[in-house]
């Protein structure tokens, strides 16, 4: 249970896990100690002298272990209920935080890796194939951050080249043509802004796929599954249906760079401020009409139950698939269109002074 990352707001809960792990470790050794031998110390599993607990001793500790367990979940809920916005991005970037080929090791059957783009090369930070989510043949594309410090290296920490946005349209447009659904997976800080990537074309890939993913005649729905930046994460996210996670971002820009921009530099009081005016929490974002539906995560974020989180998304996007493929495709992409269309949209009589 030991926990390595430990965000700061989380102190109580960790406290609480110490205590259980203690706990446990004291029943295990009562429960494995052995009975003494002559001239020998009564000895532990680990070797040290232990004092036998009696069945009472044990009963009373299994006790004090499942309080405790019971005082960490209303603890964690009660901690992750009044998240602030800039709390809810540290959880969104938490390093065990599920990512999207951990998804498909979850919720996904028969997935088929396809890579490449046809022009420049493969992008490790966009990840594409088919597979079986729920009842539905699908394609996947989703971002991937990388674990390991090779591996965050190579994926560049989840910022795709363009070559990564040309590999996902070449595969969305191979699914159009045989008629499968599109489910997408966002989780970027933002697309590479390195030289080479601007060199070969970054905005124009990303300018690319808005357009064709609005006119794709398949149903394509998106999930945020961690953090939402800007282009890079909409170069994947234009869908018939977006959803996010619970603890999840989506936003233009994100608190750092906001903060950079309006206070001139970055810190905890003011990527705070960014972070709240942003509105980047999935409750704004609904609230706004950017997203549809908000995936509830299980007590404590994903990080904690990566199982549970990939249920409660295996669940909407089965729900939400079952439906859109009942919709004719030119009647989807006129909703598609008419849905994008509309973000923003406000009446001038919104604007006039209330007499």
């Amino acid at each position: 249970m030991s926990v390595y990352y430990k965000l700061e707001f989380e102190a109580p809960v960790v406290e609480l896990e110490r205590q259980i792990e203690d706990a446990e470790g004291a029943l295990r050794r009562a429960s494995s100690s052995v009975a003494p031998v002559p001239d020998s110390p009564l000895t532990s599993d680990v070797g040290q002298p232990t004092e036998q607990l009696s069945e009472g001793e044990i009963a009373a500790l299994g006790q004090r272990i499942e309080r405790l367990k019971s005082d960490r979940l209303a603890k964690l809920a009660e901690v992750y209920g009044d998240l602030s916005p800039w709390e809810t991005v540290r959880v969104a970037r938490h390093p065990k935080r599920p990512q999207t080929r951990d998804y498909l090791e979850l919720l996904c059957r028969d997935f088929c890796e396809l890579h490449g783009d046809r022009r420049f090369g493969d992008d490790p930070a966009m990840v594409t194939g088919f597979g079986r989510i729920g009842p539905h043949r699908v394609l996947i594309v989703g971002h991937q951050k990388g674990r390991t410090t090779t591996e965050k290296l190579a994926c560049h920490f989840g910022c795709a080249h363009p070559e990564g946005y040309r590999k996902a349209l070449l595969k969305m447009k191979m699914a159009e043509k045989y008629r499968l659904p599109i489910v997408t997976f966002v989780d970027t800080p933002g697309a590479y802004p390195g030289i080479g990537a601007e060199q070969r074309g970054q905005a124009e890939a990303i300018a690319v796929n808005l357009r064709e993913m609005s006119r794709l005649h398949t149903p394509v729905i998106s999930i945020v599954i961690g953090e939402g930046g800007s282009g890079g994460a909409l170069g994947i996210a234009v869908a018939d249906r977006v959803a996010m996670l619970e603890y999840a971002w989506y936003s233009v820009i994100s608190p750092e760079g906001c903060a950079a921009i309006l206070w001139k530099q970055a810190n905890e009081q003011t990527n705070n401020a960014a972070a709240k005016a942003l509105k980047l929490t999935a409750a704004d974002n609904i609230e706004l009409g950017i997203i549809d539906h908000i995936v509830r995560e299980p007590v404590g974020a994903a990080h904690r139950d990566p199982r549970g989180a990939a249920r409660s998304i295996e669940q909407w996007v089965s729900e939400t698939l079952s439906h859109l493929k009942a919709i004719d495709p030119a009647v989807l992409v006129a909703q598609r269109y008419d849905r994008f269309r509309k973000m923003g949209r406000l009446l001038e009589s919104d604007m006039l002074p209330t007499v």
